[in-house]
């Protein structure tokens, strides 16, 4: 059928029209839809090329139902169009549209082009996996693959590979292909080895030397090429090599210096990150908001407050009406700083000014909020957040458990269920944590049970959350048993572990496991070592905590802080080697501060040493007037050693002040209740019962040796009536509960805020006996597992 002059005019001026819109890409919409409208009203029905390239023009414009109203219009699209919606899609971030797309077109009407897109589509929405599988089909169907197809899917491949077989399998087939030679292809593969190299299961000095080949071969190389290399050789912590790679180049690439600078920030060489700013500028390279944002960043982490000021001030002055793509990373990056440095109005005056924001910005200013513990300021806020994304409610969930509010973290978990979020393995390990803090075993294993469900149970996150959560909960095995489970741990599993053996009094266990770390290649950074000396305290290996502390400096280059010197004084302190003690003080870079004189202080309690006591005392009243700890312990040391006298005062002291001591508490969870028990509690509904139990419970003790100690009775009174103050302990109620109530032969756990009474200590060493059951015990300090007559601490406490 011939096609009449004027119509074929007509769609001629159309299409150079068009042509021209497309041109004009930020404003081809606007451009376009005149042009449109002016083909409806003239009658002429579009058809092939021109409506292919409306609907690229309104695919490209963000229209999608205006692109997919064209595409559903023709009776049967062909290849072109398909190609461009399964673009537009994947653009809007809908793969599930995009592959229905593919799906419906038939094999024959595929090529190598339309293939191509969808693979883009799956390597652009981090769905390498998938990308990877498309790819072996297309080779199954019979298209061949071009450079643009390897481009593609060896960015896919950077995404999953985690060992060196996998990017061994797309090199090979480049090479067969024959597009090894092709430049945008090279730089794929070289970004591939680099990103599998910084996988935690792959050989990295193996990937990274393929990756050094394959650009030393390669026949051309453009800026990219150089980036890749370098920014991959930061990636893999070799900053050597990195530098002396961009010193090889005259090119002047910002994204590689920026590299750079992140590389040294990520490593605390903040010196020289700053020092690398400092060439960049020299060197005339054009800085960009990534160039602000890393070395502000810099200044948030290296706390160094004046440079991050005139980092804001070098900004203001130097680019001039920034645009949004440009002044919003480096305002959020600012907010970040200021609230870092605990300038947290200033954040706030920055994100108010903001001409816009993106949920980045109301994210930072909530985690400004939380971090600085204005928990009140922070749900305000979250209340006004206009949207929210499930890493908002991780901010609030793990921000509450980490000071405490263990119960309204776990509500806000909840309520972000009810909210249609699904938890990622971040939320469940904020709520795991949250059960650590309240001791709630029950919950933290229905807990464990769903990141199973959820498809997390190899998520670091959440199984560093869960060991610790058994281990806070007494279940020391069970977290024992998750470790050496998880599929991959990394130093923070190790220090939890570590830290869960010592804390139940396994410290022998827990310096096995130190010594096993060592041997795995892991080297210890300064919570390693926190946790191992602690572990010796707890178990009074005084030689060993000696030499992990002195191996801190001289062996592994981790310099000693006060909570190091506090842990190792503590250790000694327990041990009652004062001399040794007042030695390792002498010998400090700084003046003892508080955490020093506590550790001193606690150790002289123990062993009765009022002189040296009364000193750090002293001490600790200057340092921290209004901290109870400090009367209540100089105290106990005058009521153990009968000095009533002296105790009064400092109990006077102590009202004169205005300080008020923290009630002992306990409680048990029983039948999904917590049950709190205050000392000589006359508030719980079954107190009556629970009293009478533990008066029947103690004639049983008695008649295998148990006599009340009644030193631990810190007031001057009658020794009946410090008989029966002995019997209203808290922790003594909360484990007689657990005895009445929960089902025979069941392991009792009681949690309490404070030290553990040295006569209730006794005390549950014969409950466990004449009862038959374990006794598991979390104080302010560690666990006392009860078994038959003994405590795990050895008595040693």
């Amino acid at each position: 059928m011939t096609i009449p002059d004027s119509i074929r005019t007509a769609a001629n001026r159309y299409g150079s029209l068009l042509q021209i819109c497309c041109l004009q890409s930020p404003i081809s919409y606007s451009l376009a839809r005149p042009v449109h409208a002016h083909m409806i009203a003239s009658g002429f029905q579009p058809r092939g090329h021109i409506l292919n390239r409306l609907i690229d023009i309104y695919s490209k414009s963000s229209k999608l139902n205006y692109a997919r109203y064209l595409f559903d219009e023709i009776p049967q699209p062909d290849i072109v169009s398909r190609t461009t919606l399964i673009a537009a899609y994947s653009a809007a971030g809908d793969l599930k549209l995009s592959r229905k797309i593919f799906s419906d077109t038939p094999l024959r009407m595929r090529d190598s082009v339309f293939y191509n897109a969808m693979i883009t589509a799956y390597s652009h929405n981090h769905d390498g996996h998938a990308a990877i599988e498309l790819f072996c089909d297309m080779q199954r169907d019979n298209f061949r693959p071009d450079n643009y197809t390897f481009t593609s899917v060896l960015g896919a491949l950077a995404l999953v590979a985690e060992k060196e077989k996998h990017c061994q399998q797309l090199h090979c087939a480049v090479v067969k292909s024959g597009t090894g030679f092709v430049t945008s292809v090279l730089n794929a593969l070289i970004s591939s080895y680099v990103k599998c190299a910084a996988s935690p299961s792959a050989q990295s000095s193996s990937l990274m030397a393929e990756a050094r080949r394959l650009f030393d071969e390669m026949p051309n190389r453009d800026e990219l090429s150089w980036t890749t290399i370098i920014t991959g050789y930061v990636k893999n912590n070799d900053l050597d090599a990195a530098k002396e790679f961009l010193n090889g180049t005259s090119k002047k690439l910002g994204v590689a210096w920026n590299a750079m600078i992140s590389g040294y920030a990520h490593r605390g060489l903040y010196l020289e990150a700053f020092e690398m700013f400092r060439k960049m500028i020299m060197s005339k390279i054009q800085l960009d908001e990534f160039t602000f944002t890393s070395v502000i960043s810099v200044c948030a982490n290296a706390g160094c407050f004046r440079h991050g000021k005139e980092m804001h001030a070098y900004f203001l002055k130097t680019v001039a009406n920034p645009a949004p793509d440009v002044a919003m990373p480096v305002n959020n990056a600012l907010i970040t700083f200021y609230w870092k440095c605990g300038k947290v109005d200033i954040a706030r005056e920055i994100f108010n000014k903001m001409p816009e924001r993106d949920l980045v910005s109301w994210n930072i200013i909530l985690s400004g909020y939380v971090n600085v513990r204005c928990m009140d300021e922070a749900k305000s806020f979250f209340n006004e957040m206009p949207e929210k994304n499930i890493l908002s409610w991780i901010i609030m969930i793990s921000g509450l458990a980490q000071i405490g509010f263990a119960e309204e973290a776990l509500k806000f978990f909840n309520r972000m269920k009810l909210q249609g979020f699904e938890p990622c393995d971040y939320a469940f390990a904020g709520a795991i944590i949250s059960c650590s803090v309240l001791g709630s075993l029950k919950h933290g294993r229905q807990l464990h049970a769903q990141v199973v469900r959820y498809g997390y149970e190899s998520s670091l996150s959440a199984g560093n959350a869960l060991i610790t959560m058994y281990a806070r909960c007494g279940v020391v095995d069970a977290a024992h048993c998750l470790f050496i489970n998880m599929p991959c741990v990394d130093a923070i599993s190790w220090n939890a572990m570590i830290a869960a053996l010592g804390q139940h009094g396994q410290g022998t266990q827990a310096i096995e496991l130190f010594e096993e770390m060592l041997k795995e290649g892991i080297l210890p950074d300064r919570i390693s070592f926190l946790t191992v000396i602690s572990a010796c305290s707890h178990a009074g290996l005084v030689k060993e905590g000696r030499k992990y502390f002195d191996s801190m400096h001289n062996v592994y280059g981790v310099t000693p802080d006060e909570e190091h010197y506090a842990r190792i004084i503590d250790l000694l302190c327990r041990a009652g080697k004062f001399s040794e003690a007042k030695e390792v003080m002498e010998s400090m870079p700084f003046e003892p501060g508080a955490p020093i004189w506590e550790a001193l202080l606690a150790g002289c309690r123990i062993h009765g040493n009022i002189d040296l006591g009364i000193e750090a005392a002293e001490r600790l009243f200057e340092l921290k007037p209004q901290h109870d700890g400090t009367y209540v312990l100089l105290s106990n040391m005058y009521a153990v050693a009968g000095q009533w006298n002296d105790m009064a005062k400092v109990r006077k002291l102590m009202r004169d002040r205005g300080v008020k001591k923290e009630p002992g508490c306990s409680w048990i969870e029983v039948e999904n209740k917590v049950h709190s028990f205050l000392v000589g509690d006359a508030n719980h509904p079954e107190v009556r019962q629970i009293y009478n139990y533990l008066e029947q419970l103690v004639l049983e003790m008695r008649k295998i040796g148990y006599v009340p100690d009644t030193k631990y009775v810190l007031h001057d009174v009658e020794s009946d009536l410090k008989e029966h103050e002995l019997s209203t302990h808290s922790e003594k109620l909360a484990v007689a509960y657990g005895f009445m109530k929960l089902p025979h032969g069941a392991t009792v756990r009681v949690f309490k805020n404070l030290r553990i009474c040295g006569d209730c200590h006794n005390a549950f060493k014969f409950m466990s006996k004449v009862v038959g059951r374990e006794i598991v015990v979390r104080d302010g300090k560690r666990f006392h597992h009860f078994r038959d007559g003994k405590c795990s601490c050895g008595d040693y406490w």
